[in-house]
């Protein structure tokens, strides 16, 4: 569950100026960590201007802070791992990263008491509607964008993810599985405020019951439950009794966790991200080939909304305002 103060007002306004962002107020979440199966409690608090995206390992004796960057990526195996030179980590942070980015949060300290992140409902849903009800706080400085100038591509087998030249913020995402469950599925987005939480945020992470006993053998989905997972029975049924969120449900998710995983670039990708049978390995890859050719991309500030408009409500009146720019 979340809880926190809500001023729904302010961060209309400030995401609209392509200035950065923090948060309105400390918002706190309460849950247990899907692979790990350990109740958490994480605290997002407003943080200074060029202060970026910081996990606070509160756990430890001494708190340790661990950046939201590419470069501290050191596992992807069926959740993205950051952590710093010491072996410190914070696994499973995808989700709660693509809500940051798409909702237009530049600063915040994230203190977590154990080494994964809650689960929460298994998509971006409650993170975003906890940032849409505190608001956003605008702050002086200019956010920052990453242009990709040419194209990089990266491969593991059947598996390509590439970034490419694009005038805005897009994903194009492809899956293809061998069970009739799933099947081929893509899915385009342009991502805003308000396309990801409407088509995407609600999407959740999905796994096979087949699988169940060798992701527990290998300490993996401890926590995972129909509460935070769809699940996909032997027979190739939906077992989760509600069914899908979304007719292609897990290709928005898939979508959901590249938002996450390219968000560790610490700032928005102005560009096209595409991939086929992509997953955490793949997404970080293509993100630290960008980085690794400084001809492939440049730094650049974002672009200034021509006219502010008045703020509404909830998720829809916070993305609307805003400017526009599962597993492997």
């Amino acid at each position: 569950m979340t809880h926190g103060q809500a001023d729904r007002g302010a961060g209309a306004v400030g995401a609209m100026t392509g200035h950065q962002n923090t948060i309105n107020g400390p918002i706190t979440f309460d849950g247990v960590g899907v692979h790990s199966g350990k109740p958490v409690s994480m605290t997002l608090y407003p943080a200074d201007p060029g202060t970026g995206i910081i996990f606070n390992r509160t756990d430890l004796g001494e708190p340790v802070d661990i950046p939201a960057d590419v470069t501290g990526v050191f596992a992807t195996d069926l959740c993205t791992v950051i952590g710093d030179a010491a072996g410190h980590h914070v696994k499973t942070i995808e989700h709660l990263m693509a809500a940051l980015l798409a909702m237009r949060v530049d600063n915040v300290l994230i203190e977590v008491n154990d080494a994964e992140i809650p689960v929460m409902d298994g998509s971006s849903e409650t993170f975003v509607d906890a940032i849409s009800q505190i608001g956003l706080l605008p702050q002086a400085q200019r956010r920052r964008c990453l242009r990709v100038l040419k194209e990089v591509r990266v491969e593991i087998g059947p598996c390509w993810a590439t970034l490419s030249p694009h005038d805005g913020v897009r994903y194009e995402v492809e899956i293809d599985f061998e069970e009739e469950a799933i099947g081929r599925q893509s899915y385009v987005l342009d991502l805003m405020p308000e396309t990801f939480a409407r088509d995407i945020s609600r999407a959740r992470t999905f796994g096979f019951m087949k699988d169940v006993e060798r992701y527990w053998a290998a300490g993996f989905a401890l926590g995972s439950s129909l509460e935070n997972s769809v699940v996909i029975g032997e027979d190739n049924e939906i077992v989760n009794p509600e069914g899908l969120r979304y007719e292609n449900e897990f290709v928005r998710h898939k979508l959901l966790d590249a938002v996450g995983d390219l968000a560790l670039a610490g700032a928005p990708i102005i560009g096209c991200f595409q991939s086929y049978r992509g997953g955490h390995k793949v997404n970080a890859m293509a993100l630290a080939a960008l980085l690794a050719d400084p001809a492939a991309y440049e730094w650049t500030d974002a672009p200034v909304a021509e006219r502010a408009r008045p703020a509404a409500s909830g998720a829809a009146g916070l993305a609307a305002a805003a400017y526009s720019a599962d597993k492997s």
